[in-house]
């Protein structure tokens, strides 16, 4: 695939994802009563903190977060309109949900196709995809004092797993890019909304823990 087109195409995607994440992260400091700084932290926490530990472990130095002014403003802006507008924001609960599940869609191909381009293998590069989806959000859970979402039977970073698995396997089949990102976005996302339909879960354990 042509590299411009890539690229324009990540970076794209990328302040997307950061956005919708990062409203994401400003809700929990709202719900959980901190304040405005606490809110423009847990936004760009868990707007980039998935794509700063790709890049740090693909060696892709400095991370994306840094080298461009834009992957800094968009999570400070998504952060400050939240913590202002947070009665309206969470009054569209739905939306919001359906918005993190897109935002998780688009982080694994980009975490993904970004990888690959880095020289990764296949499956390095599903599980990066998979990390960018899911990193900023347990970054985000660990800051707020609360057990990572992704930890407590949703299926959040299986599917995700899929998404990127797509698209590595599409990329390496010399698919259209577009096609390849459209394949991956719909596997994490359509999985995901089904889940929250439906009601999946992950096992989780059964009786008593033995201590």
């Amino acid at each position: 695939m042509p590299d411009t087109e890539l690229a324009t195409t990540l970076v794209v995607l990328d302040l997307v994802g950061i956005f919708v994440f990062a409203v994401t992260g400003g809700l929990v400091a709202v719900r959980k009563n901190l304040d405005l700084f606490a809110a423009t932290v847990l936004a760009g926490v868990t707007g980039l903190g998935g794509g700063f530990v790709r890049d740090v472990l693909i060696g892709a130095t400095p991370p994306a977060a840094l080298a461009d002014w834009r992957y800094l403003l968009v999570p400070v802006a998504a952060g400050l309109l939240t913590f202002f507008f947070h009665p309206a924001i969470g009054r569209l609960e739905r939306l919001v949900t359906l918005f993190d599940a897109c935002g998780l869609a688009l982080f694994c191909v980009t975490g993904a196709l970004k990888a690959l381009d880095h020289g990764l293998g296949p499956l390095p590069a599903a599980l990066m995809g998979m990390v960018t989806g899911i990193g900023g959000g347990i970054l985000r859970d660990v800051l707020a004092g609360r057990v990572p979402v992704i930890f407590e039977g949703v299926l959040y970073a299986t599917p995700a797993l899929a998404g990127a698995g797509v698209a590595v396997l599409l990329d390496r089949s010399g698919v259209p890019l577009g096609v390849v990102a459209a394949a991956g976005f719909t596997t994490c996302l359509g999985w995901r909304l089904l889940a929250l339909v439906r009601g999946w879960q992950a096992p989780l354990p059964r009786g008593p823990a033995n201590v």
